[in-house]
């Protein structure tokens, strides 16, 4: 009955009563081909982040498709590598340039965030007893839920290439043709 995978895992730390401060990792089951490294750096980089309720990693991506993907979640971030900002659309906009393409071309690149989180266990807890937030609605980004209360998201770009996860039926057909 959860509307999300942070409920899902926040009810097994709250049934296995963690620690506040346990690293929880969850891989979203729509990332069937995570590299197993990047499980590794997302828990690490929250554990070096003391600060931080949750890490999570990107992937940079200069396909003009999948920069428009909406399905291709941009994340960004600043100068302290922390989340300011999910979102489906094309973020940051371009302005200085006439296209998409053109931009591609310049030498600019977006940030695709990957369904990888580290939580610490109480962070999670606490996020996942909150509403949903305006901009976790209108996104449909449940990460959103923590910036908007006022959390802080540490990411880094991952370790390994991180294939396109699994959004679409020809998404899954794929994945499929991987394994």
């Amino acid at each position: 009955d959860h509307v999300s995978g942070g409920d899902r895992i926040a009810e097994c730390v709250g049934r296995l009563d963690w620690p506040a401060d346990r690293i929880v990792v969850n891989l979203q089951g729509d990332e069937p081909l995570m590299p197993a490294e990047c499980l590794d750096q997302v828990a690490e980089l929250l554990a070096e982040d003391q600060e931080a309720d949750a890490a999570s990693l990107f992937q940079r991506i200069d396909d003009p498709e999948e920069i428009r993907n909406p399905n291709a979640v941009k994340v960004v971030v600043d100068g302290q590598g922390r989340a300011l900002y999910f979102s489906r659309a094309v973020v940051p906009a371009v302005r200085s340039r006439p296209s998409i393409e053109a931009a591609v071309k310049a030498g600019r690149t977006w940030k695709r965030h990957v369904g990888l989180y580290a939580y610490r266990a109480g962070a999670l807890l606490r996020f996942t007893m909150l509403e949903p937030t305006p901009l976790e609605r209108a996104e449909r980004l449940e990460q959103l839920r923590i910036l908007e209360s006022g959390g802080q998201i540490a990411m880094a770009e991952a370790v390994r290439p991180v294939p396109a996860g699994v959004d679409t039926a020809e998404d899954l057909e794929r994945v499929r043709r991987e394994f």
